[in-house]
């Protein structure tokens, strides 16, 4: 029961830290630049905004990593 609960947690934070990378503005013009052209597409060129993607990708790295390993355990 409670493994179960942690993968599908664990399998959510996943698909939300693969969409906040993705919606993150490229450092450089390359094939990343291609990619996040969605995200300004969406939310314009705002540097608030990227912040906030960076913030958000940074925990929920972390939360997936201390879920993932929580699963190891179980």
């Amino acid at each position: 029961m409670v493994k179960t609960l942690v993968t599908i947690l664990d399998v959510l934070v996943a698909l939300g830290l693969i969409s906040t990378v993705l919606l993150q503005s490229g450092k450089s013009a390359g094939l990343s630049g291609s990619i996040a052209g969605g995200a300004e597409a969406i939310f314009g060129k705002n540097k608030a905004a990227n912040e906030l993607f960076e913030k958000l990708s940074t925990v929920l790295a972390i939360l997936f990593m201390t879920l993932t390993l929580l699963l190891a355990v179980l």
